[in-house]
């Protein structure tokens, strides 16, 4: 018999609502001001409508999901996600959020999000049934010598 414990949200669609709300949350509030926009020194300055953050946007996490929510510790939220009535709602809310990071992939530096994904559960390497590891995707790289070969030692150069 499950505990009560765990049950937050009577309805499945008062979860859904709560989740949207979190999502529309982290975007931020801001408005428009008519601000004085860079001249050069030959111009004068233009006014031109800028956004003003009140509440600055705020990145997709599962502790935040998770406070959001209600939930008092992430520990809880996890229980929640594989044993709760409502586990798919979470399910699906984790892979937003897995969603946005791996959008940050193909941008420079990457290096925020791939340590994010790890810590979702990503893996470089996947293991298969019978016990082994292959990589998910192989990069192979061919080292190409072009030009000199550099110096090992400064006798070997001359000027």
């Amino acid at each position: 018999m499950r505990s009560n414990k765990y049950i937050l949200f009577q309805k499945a669609h008062h979860l859904r609502a709560r989740v949207a709300e979190y999502f529309n949350y982290i975007k931020g509030i801001h408005h428009i001001e008519l601000l004085p926009f860079k001249a050069t020194a030959k111009s004068t300055p233009e006014m031109r409508e800028q956004r003003v953050w009140d509440r600055e946007p705020q990145p997709p996490t599962l502790s935040g999901l998770a406070l959001f929510l209600g939930f008092e510790s992430l520990q809880a939220f996890l229980l929640y996600e594989q044993n709760g009535a409502y586990a798919s709602t979470l399910k699906r809310a984790r892979l937003q959020i897995e969603a946005e990071y791996e959008k940050q992939l193909s941008g420079q530096p990457a290096t925020g999000a791939i340590f994010a994904l790890k810590s979702l559960g990503w893996m470089e390497k996947q293991a298969e049934k019978d016990g082994s590891t292959s990589a998910l995707n192989t990069l192979r790289i061919e080292i190409v010598a072009t030009g000199p070969t550099p110096a090992q030692h400064e006798q070997e150069v001359t000027l």
